[in-house]
């Protein structure tokens, strides 16, 4: 095998028309925004209406060309070989090969291999090969047949060849693929290989498999298989293998002392495969994973495991204006999955995109689960005849596409759920390509089928509970969580069951800089105003985060809790975000890290707290839950604090013992202050390998109704009449519902700021900003004016409510109901107090 990685020279042009001039230069693998000098702005970036219209991709071409070619030469000095192999591990968008000026072949696909036979052209006496791929420049090269990759979230699509190109060359019997089957209760490894004769004589096959430790290079199991066990493909009644033709060898390798692969101990072995022709080779690991519905848990090695992990969404971050040769640099890379098992995660699903092979390899070698979620985000959109579903890619186009994913990954003992896409309903086409490529994998890995139905009763069901979206209350409280069952609903739209996967929650994304994404900033605007620092937001988001994985965690109705996101994308009109404050080391925000990091701990705590406030004098029981995600049991103490300005005022210690994967309670008795006050409940235990893990919860003590601050807000408002001295003007720029264009001053609501979906999607979706009204079409929108406050002075409001225009045909008034709420905040603009005034039906 010969990398072919490197600079290549590269030009810009037409499809059908090689350039004469090769005068830029780009790495292999990366993307086209890396070339010397550099190309005016490779990549198109889709309006945000058409974000919405993935159907219309073939539109979205780019203006100033219609491919990129790359070229490198190299020389080869077997004459004897009489296979030559080239493999494009992935490339965007779209690959088609030129060797010495013959056109080789093409691969539509942007996710999985193409393979090129380069024999009929290749010069292999050592004298000079010209090699040129050509990849399209745009989404609109892609066939309507292919999966894209869309994703609505995503700014800008840029080409290259974004995965390694490697060249093949060596004689015939060759190997042209090996599964490995670990069997773990019969101590051994079963070795599926697919042969072929590219010769012109019959050959009997005899194979010679030799498993060794991958570090250690000791030998620990062999075998040799002869012509009469070979299982011809395409031609039957013989043993051997005819000219032209396929075959197949299923052999069984005992293995001496084997050494199961898990995170914690990522323990590889690798397989070599000779023919007498050709050695192949391939790490593999003695690994299990299965589920059991029963229990709703999934099963690694045989025995109960509970992920806890984050979401990689590389698609996404390779548009990052940080991002650099990152993706590509081995040992960036390596340091971001130990970042990650430092956050106490034992998992990932790459989301929405495949990285280059390397990351794999990385996960294998540093002990990380993957959920591989092919990049599928259909059905957002009611368009053409399977709800948002492209018409074009049918169910044999998508079978050929993930045939090419399974074959290429099978062996990472990384891989461990088939993940078929993304928060897509349609199931009349991934139903059926699941249940016919699901026996392809041996070893029967569980399929997630995203919001669609799931397939088996040992697949997987994912869900997102974003408990901090518009569907819920605004300000956002914990408390909604007095409420909540433990098991997750937004997931799969029937046919949901455990084992349930946990792996988007949350809501709060703040960009790298501290503020909020577009989608987060009516959070933090209505519980904190316009002007909060980002250390405050940080704070916050920190700890809302930690405590939702605390209660996802403790009630035992998931297998998994993974978080969005670990890796992701910054940019201005970003809709997510990642929690690095320092791209290039690796820096979590010191907040996320504090408070995140123990809310993932395998031997947790849980303050099982979801008030933020209780009246002075209160005596309250507090139940602080310990989780046990080990097999071993968990015995010690359990320690429960109180504090008020940083100083510790109550203290108990109680023991506790917790089975292995089991929870337990310990119940404590809480005598909160008299006076009002905001304490801090915190509770300890020292868990896996004795490291201090804490929980967290603040509790604001005062009486109901008492005013502290100054923060106004209301919700489903359609008018409101009010002002105010220092009252602060509109964040947002309203968009007038006819003209689309941004309403000029004369047309604000005076002191008032909006927040909800109708701001956040684009405004387009139904505001209408007229003198003094402002109307909503969403359900969870409103508007809040801030101004300041003086302890012990009244202050009067008054809102008038109207619901009676009907601005479009055979439209007709709705019930409208509402509530008009005083917040108050502290001059860091920490919320000490939250009161419904009144409300409006």
């Amino acid at each position: 095998t010969i990398c072919l990685d490197g600079t290549w020279q590269v030009a810009e042009g037409q499809l059908d028309v090689m350039p004469k001039a090769f005068d830029h230069t780009a790495p292999v693998p990366g993307l086209l925004d890396m070339a010397t000098p550099e190309f005016d702005t490779p990549g198109i970036v889709p309006t945000p209406a058409q974000r919405g219209k993935p159907w219309e991709r073939q539109n979205y071409a780019d203006p100033l060309r219609e491919a990129f070619w790359y070229r490198r030469t190299f020389k080869i000095n077997a004459p004897e070989s009489n296979v030559a192999m080239l493999k494009v591990n992935k490339a965007f968008f779209g690959t088609c090969v030129f060797l010495n000026g013959h056109k080789v072949g093409t691969n539509p696909f942007n996710f999985t291999p193409g393979w090129f036979d380069l024999k009929p052209y290749i010069k292999t006496d050592g004298s000079e090969n010209e090699l040129v791929i050509r990849v399209g420049a745009s989404l609109a090269q892609i066939p309507l047949s292919v999966t894209d990759g869309w994703d609505p979230e995503k700014a800008r699509y840029v080409p290259g060849i974004y995965d390694s190109v490697t060249l093949i060359v060596t004689s015939t019997p060759h190997v042209v693929n090996v599964q490995t089957v670990p069997d773990l209760d019969n101590k051994s490894v079963r070795a599926v290989i697919e042969l072929a004769n590219t010769g012109t004589t019959e050959i009997a096959p005899q194979v010679r498999a030799v498993v060794r430790e991958a570090k250690s290079g000791r030998v620990v199991g062999e075998t040799v298989v002869e012509a009469k066990s070979f299982r011809p493909v395409t031609i039957a009644e013989t043993t051997n293998l005819r000219p032209g033709g396929k075959g197949r060898v299923d052999t069984t390798i005992k293995i001496a002392d084997p050494h199961w692969w898990s995170p914690e101990d990522p323990f590889l072995y690798e397989l070599i495969v000779d023919t007498g022709a050709d050695t192949y080779k391939t790490r593999f690991a003695m690994r299990s994973f299965k589920t059991d519905p029963a229990s709703g848990r999934v099963l690694l090695n045989g025995k109960p495991y509970y992920l806890r992990g984050s979401n990689v969404c590389v698609f996404r971050y390779s548009e990052d204006p940080l991002r650099g040769d990152t993706m590509w640099d081995r040992e960036w890379v390596r340091k971001l999955h130990r970042q990650f098992k430092d956050m106490h995660w034992n998992s990932l699903r790459y989301c929405i995109g495949f990285p280059p092979e390397m990351w794999y390899e990385i996960a294998d070698e540093e002990g990380i689960l993957i959920q591989d979620e092919f990049p599928i985000w259909y059905s957002w959109w009611p368009h053409g005849t399977m709800h948002g579903w492209p018409d074009q890619i049918t169910a044999d186009s998508l079978a050929n596409e993930f045939t090419q994913w399974m074959r290429d990954r099978w062996n990472h003992p990384c891989v461990v759920i088939w993940d078929a896409q993304n928060e897509t309903n349609n199931d009349t086409i991934l139903a059926e390509v699941i249940g016919r490529v699901r026996g392809l994998d041996l070893s029967n890995r569980p399929w997630d089928n995203g919001w669609g139905t799931t397939q088996s009763p040992s697949d997987i069901s994912e869900y997102h509970p974003y408990r901090c979206s518009p569907q819920f209350p605004r300000p956002f409280s914990l408390s909604i969580f007095e409420q909540e069952s433990g098991v997750p609903d937004t997931g799969p739209k029937q046919g949901g069951h455990p084992p349930r996967i946990i792996n988007e929650y949350g809501w709060l994304w703040l960009k790298r800089d501290g503020t909020p994404t577009s989608l987060s900033r009516p959070i933090y605007e209505s519980l904190f105003g316009p002007d909060a620092k980002p250390e405050v937001l940080r704070n916050y988001y920190a700890r809302t985060l930690a405590a939702q994985t605390e209660f996802w965690r403790s009630r035992r109705k998931c297998a998994g809790v993974m978080h969005f996101c670990g890796l992701g994308h910054f940019r201005p009109n970003g809709i997510t975000c990642d929690n690095f404050t320092d791209l290039a080391s690796l820096t979590f925000d010191p907040y996320f890290y504090k408070y995140v990091r123990d809310s993932f701990a395998p031997v947790g705590v849980v303050v099982d707290l979801w008030k933020e406030q209780v009246e002075p004098a209160t005596l309250l029981p507090v139940p602080v839950i310990v989780v046990n995600d080990l097999d071993t049991p968990f015995s010690g103490g359990v320690s429960l604090r109180m504090e008020q300005d940083g100083k510790t005022v109550w203290r108990q210690t109680k023991q506790a013992s917790v089975k292995p994967f089991g929870t337990g309670t310990t119940q404590f008795q809480v005598q909160f202050p008299n006076e009002p006050a905001k304490c801090e409940l915190i509770a300890e235990i020292r868990g896996h390998n004795n490291d201090a893990v804490r929980s967290y919860r603040v509790i604001d003590v005062r009486v109901s109704g008492e005013a502290h601050g100054g923060l106004l807000s209301n919700g489903g408002l359609e008018s409101g009449l009010t002002g105010t001295d220092k009252a602060r003007m509109i964040i947002f720029e309203p968009l007038d519902e006819e003209s689309g264009s941004a309403v000029g001053p004369g047309g604000k609501m005076d002191h008032w700021t909006t927040w909800g979906p109708g701001v956040l999607f684009y405004s387009e979706f139904g505001l209408t900003i007229e003198t003094r009204a402002v109307k909503f079409w969403h359900s969870d929108s409103g508007m809040f004016q801030q101004f300041d406050v003086t302890a012990g002075k009244d202050y009067a409001f008054s809102v008038e409510v109207l619901n009676s225009t009907v601005r479009k045909e055979k439209e007709t008034l709705k019930v409208w109901k509402g509530y008009l709420r005083a917040e108050f905040y502290d001059d860091s603009l920490n919320r000490i107090s939250s009161t419904d005034l009144d409300a409006y039906d």
